[in-house]
């Protein structure tokens, strides 16, 4: 594993922290900036994310999403986000220049928000308000999830979707590794493991040569 940033048991983040840890241009910042000032402004009418989490809403949705940069190095690859909520963490990814993005959540006022910042923001992203195996299968590069289902229901959705190449990218809590033994139960795969930047607890799973047993 990766070791964790020094930073992650400070206080909130500012954009500032951020941006020391993860390379985006200052056209960049300011688009996401854009994306947290509409995300703190809608929050109250279309409960977007828990609110307990927008006291420290840099650390934990954007840092948490943009991590995924380092383990993307094709920004043309094309991304299938599954169970999006309001963005995270494929919309973040878009935003910072990623894509395109197909952006999968079934929740009408979180598929508007979405829209609503790709609007402002130009993002490289389509949103799909609709459940994922409602979806006709696309050929993808790389499936990212966060706090949606355990690997393997993801892969179970993922399925129509994979190629040989296509890789995962999972943001997990601190069960990880029992979820990956389960997973393993139905299915192949290669699997690496990182320490998440936002979140003590947390891992990046990296997934790939994926195949059904």
């Amino acid at each position: 594993m990766t070791p964790a940033s020094p930073a992650i048991n400070d206080g909130p983040l500012r954009p500032e922290d951020v941006w020391a840890q993860v390379d985006v241009s200052r056209e960049t910042q300011g688009r996401l900036a854009q994306y947290a000032d509409l995300l703190l402004k809608y929050q109250r009418a279309k409960n977007l994310v828990a609110a307990s989490t927008l006291d420290d809403l840099w650390r934990r949705h954007m840092l948490d999403s943009l991590q995924l940069l380092r383990h993307i190095p094709d920004q043309g690859a094309t991304i299938l986000d599954i169970g999006s909520g309001a963005g995270f963490p494929g919309l973040v990814l878009a935003v910072a220049g990623v894509g395109p993005v197909h952006l999968v959540e079934a929740n009408g006022r979180k598929c508007a928000f979405m829209r609503q910042v790709i609007r402002q923001t130009g993002a490289n992203a389509v949103v799909h308000g609709a459940r994922i195996e409602a979806l006709s299968p696309f050929p993808v590069d790389i499936v990212t999830s966060r706090a949606c289902a355990k690997v393997g229901q993801l892969l179970d959705w993922s399925a129509p979707f994979l190629g040989p190449s296509t890789r995962c990218l999972f943001l997990k809590g601190e069960k990880a590794p029992e979820e990956l033994t389960d997973a393993r139960q139905g299915w192949t795969l290669t699997a690496k493991s990182f320490d998440s930047l936002s979140d003590t607890t947390g891992q990046i799973l990296a997934l790939s040569d994926i195949a059904r047993l």
